[in-house]
């Protein structure tokens, strides 16, 4: 369905009347044929799109890693792009089926992206010139959170024998305000996070196996893109999701905004056989749902949240994504969000060598456990001091608060308000504006979904009375 051809060169043709007979004898050759002759391809004569000359490079991954991925090259392509369908205005309607070289916030694009709050995506805006220019300024939190320097503090890191303490180098310093906001890690569910995963080592031996047989092969790009166009279609939206893929990512997928459409980057390193739908649901079935239900509500924007007293969409809409994410597996095990509430308040006590061993008990593989200790160390330069980054507990907090509450919850309606905590349903319940909102399809039996929130207490071993005695209100 998509070719993946990389950068191609083109060669100068001769100048003057040569060039326009050698034109003139091609198109006599090649007579206008069906748009299905050109396998979807819309001639589009007026646009051209500027290859960057240079290439972007990869967090490195471990050479078991990169030596058995069947698309590895010695020099990494920018993450591809996929157009489901025509944009919007009737721009880029030649990228409905192709793959672009440009890259998410890359320095080298002409126009400028970024990842909108929660309370926002996937809104289509129009910015002046002044707020343009406060976004190359001010890159997003996940951009700025990203060490710029990753790939040599890792091979420092390894050739230390796991003994080094990396330091951490950022395009832009986060704000110390963002790094005390989420400078303090909880303990709250910390016996549950630990009852999940060993009931996941019991049944399965390692994480490594339980990847293997839970989650399958890696899949291709090409079986990836059939995939999204599938699940988009299940949920009505083909064409109004951008899809990227790429592999400098720390998370499994993002759902942003660029360049004012709604954007999904997938992490080819997490893309698995029987793990890339619940990742659809998380990203497009919950987070791309919700945010085109909120714009229909009064309270859309943060002035309307603080008018009608919201509380924060997280941890609900974590929470939420995160059941989303393994509904409907056998075994519907909360292992990762149970490995990084665990990491994370770790992290808060140790240094990242410290960290990097601690969690050895759960994790083999090492190239995994750097990007757990990454992610709950990140926004820290010099990662010897004790601190995290907590905001990754909010995935099993929110999960164990809904699970508390799915059986007096109104699933539907929670989705259909938009990014609102699950406490001010009942208050909105009356104030919202349901018409056109949209709910995921895997809910529209409710009951069906409903007993399989019961499985996910019974597999983790979680039960109703300790929920109802952690989680009070």
């Amino acid at each position: 369905m998509v070719l993946d051809s990389g950068p191609q060169s083109f060669q100068r043709t001769p100048k003057g009347r040569q060039e326009t007979a050698d034109m003139s004898a091609v198109i006599k050759r090649e007579p206008e044929r069906k748009v299905s002759d050109r396998n979807g391809l819309r001639p589009h004569y007026g646009l051209s799109c500027s290859i960057p000359k240079t290439v972007t490079s990869s967090v490195t991954r471990c050479k078991q890693r990169t030596t058995s991925r069947p698309d590895d090259r010695s020099s990494r392509v920018m993450p591809s792009r996929c157009c489901i369908a025509p944009l919007l205005n009737g721009q880029c309607s030649w990228m409905r089926r192709s793959e672009s070289s440009c890259s998410v916030n890359s320095r080298n694009s002409c126009t400028q992206s970024r990842i909108r709050n929660a309370t926002s995506l996937p809104h289509i805006a129009k910015y002046s010139n002044r707020e343009k220019n406060s976004i190359t300024k001010s890159p997003c939190l996940l951009v700025a959170l990203r060490p710029s320097n990753i790939e040599e503090e890792r091979e420092r890191f390894f050739s230390s024998g796991y003994m080094y303490n990396p330091q951490f180098e950022y395009a832009e310093q986060p704000s110390d305000t963002v790094l005390d906001k989420y400078n303090v890690a909880s303990d709250r569910f910390l016996t549950q996070a630990v009852r999940i995963m060993q009931a996941v080592l019991k049944k399965y031996g390692t994480y490594e196996n339980y990847e293997i047989v839970t989650g399958g092969n890696l899949l291709s790009k090409s079986k990836i893109w059939s995939c999204v166009r599938k699940y988009l279609q299940k949920e009505s939206c083909v064409g109004e999701v951008v899809v990227q893929l790429t592999e400098d990512l720390l998370s499994q997928a993002v759902m942003m905004v660029e360049n004012c459409r709604p954007t999904l980057t997938i992490n080819l390193a997490g893309a698995r056989q029987y793990w890339l739908e619940g990742m659809l649901r998380h990203e497009i079935g919950t987070h791309y749902l919700r945010g085109i239900n909120n714009n229909r509500q009064p309270w859309h924007s943060s002035s309307g949240r603080k008018q009608y007293g919201l509380k924060p969409a997280n941890p609900t809409e974590e929470g939420l994504a995160s059941l989303h994410s393994v509904l409907f597996r056998k075994y519907p095990f909360l292992w990762r969000a149970a490995l990084l509430y665990y990491t994370v308040y770790k992290a808060s006590h140790m240094t990242f060598s410290q960290l990097f061993h601690e969690i050895s008990q759960f994790v083999q593989d090492p190239c995994v456990r750097w990007e757990y200790c990454v992610r709950a160390k990140r926004g820290q330069t010099d990662t010897a001091a004790l601190g995290c980054f907590s905001k990754d507990q909010v995935y099993l907090e929110g999960v164990l608060q809904i699970l508390r509450h799915r059986k007096d919850l109104d699933f539907k309606l929670l989705v259909r308000l938009g990014k609102v905590s699950y406490e001010d349903v009942d208050k909105l319940r009356l104030l919202a504006t349901l018409d056109r909102t949209r709910i995921p399809h895997f809910m529209m039996d409710q009951e069906r979904y409903v007993e399989q929130l019961d499985h996910i207490v019974a597999v983790n071993g979680l039960n109703d009375d300790e929920l109802c005695q952690l989680i009070q209100n």
